[in-house]
């Protein structure tokens, strides 16, 4: 699951933004396509005074609370309008709105607050990494560096070494126009390095489209497909993943690899992307794929401008409202070359601003190259939240 050093075609520019109203101002939108995201995050004393007082939310559960509510809804004409208020301000709103509304309203503030389930074994309530490995020629992060078996292996382990909880394989690049990867090629690429971890006890995932790797690599002891097409790419692949036993991560992505950044447009970035995976989560739980086993992933660098990529980035809390965990992957892409020019192994201190930008909107789960280095900032940043 890559990106190229250059996948945001665009520089980055302000991101677009949506049209800001009052609540009793707002006009006429399309109700099931409202999606809620958490603002005015607490952590630490804050959080629990402000939760025990009624006057805020605990964010899936996790170390953060909420205490107001940001609304974003699509007009008919495809703006996106948006509205702010505290939580008791969005439910006496939506009740005066009618019960059609109240119920989403109500049902998505149940999202934002409830507990995750351990995921693949794993639990939520602290963050997780995710390592990377690419048993690649082409990964335009480390150039081919581990594409034999063996040093795939040894990368692994010291990703394992380093504290990754997951390790993920992968034998494809998505960067941006990469020639497409026959399955058996790719199987001939990870089997063995899935094999070898999970033998070891590692938790492996699996980074395919393919429904034949995935067969493969569950076979070889794999507990996660992590499929950036969102198990949407492949005609076999939902049937496999649901009669596995796997986790599962979806993944936005806009086109794909040969198309995808040729022009991505949205409305707004972020509302898109939550509406996208809204649609294959249910999709999933309704070819018998439990929620409980699903993450979702908006693809960051994945059809996406830099602009596109920054609006995201500013409001991934709105992915809580699916009621999933949520997997980020920033890892040395693109957009941190075009917030400040670096080369992809140079990105590591954007890599980490992103991973902390995640964990301070609850995200559990960030997929990274440069696992020390992440350990030791989330342990440091988790320490500073707790402190007040």
């Amino acid at each position: 699951m890559t990106a190229t050093a250059r996948a945001d075609a665009a520089p980055a520019a302000h991101p677009p933004q949506p049209r800001f109203c009052g609540l009793d101002e707002l006009p006429e939108f399309v109700a099931e396509a409202l999606w809620l995201r958490p603002t005015a995050l607490l952590s630490g004393g804050a959080a629990h005074a402000a939760i025990a007082a009624a006057k805020a939310l605990p964010l899936a559960a996790g170390p953060l609370a909420f205490a107001m509510v940001e609304l974003l809804a699509p007009l008919s004409s495809g703006d996106v309008v948006a509205a702010l208020g505290s939580i008791a301000e969005i439910r006496r709103w939506s009740e005066r709105s009618g019960a059609g509304l109240a119920a989403r309203v109500a049902s998505q503030l149940e999202c934002l607050a409830a507990p995750r389930p351990a995921w693949a074994g794993l639990s939520l309530e602290r963050p997780l990494i995710m390592g990377i490995v690419n048993a690649t020629p082409d990964s335009f992060s480390d150039g081919g560096e581990f594409l034999a078996p063996e040093r795939a292996i040894a990368q692994g382990r010291a990703l394992r070494a380093a504290g990754a909880d997951i390790l993920d394989i992968g034998g494809e690049s998505m960067r941006p126009g990469a020639t497409p990867v026959a399955p058996e090629e790719e199987i001939r690429r990870v089997e063995p390095v899935v094999r070898a971890l999970a033998g070891e006890g590692a938790v492996v995932s699996i980074d395919t489209r393919h429904a034949l790797t995935m067969d493969a690599a569950l076979a070889a002891g794999a507990r996660i497909i992590n499929d950036v097409a969102a198990l949407a790419g492949d005609p076999r692949a939902l049937a496999v993943a649901a009669a596995s036993r796997a986790a599962v991560a979806l993944m936005h992505m806009q086109g794909d690899p040969q198309t995808m950044q040729r022009n991505p447009t949205y409305r707004l970035a972020s509302h898109d992307v939550v509406t996208y995976l809204a649609g294959r989560v249910e999709r999933c739980v309704a070819a018998g794929i439990a929620r409980s086993r699903i993450v979702v992933d908006p693809g960051i660098g994945f059809g996406k401008h830099a602009h596109h990529n920054l609006e995201i980035m500013a409001r991934l809390g709105l992915l809580h409202a699916l009621g999933c965990g949520v997997l980020l992957g920033i890892s040395r892409k693109s957009l941190i070359d075009a917030v400040h020019k670096a080369a992809p192994k140079e990105r590591v201190p954007g890599s980490l601003a992103g991973a902390l930008q995640a964990l301070a909107q609850g995200v559990q789960i960030v997929r990274v190259h440069d696992v020390a280095e992440t350990r030791q900032a989330i342990a440091t940043w988790s320490a500073m939240a707790e402190g007040a």
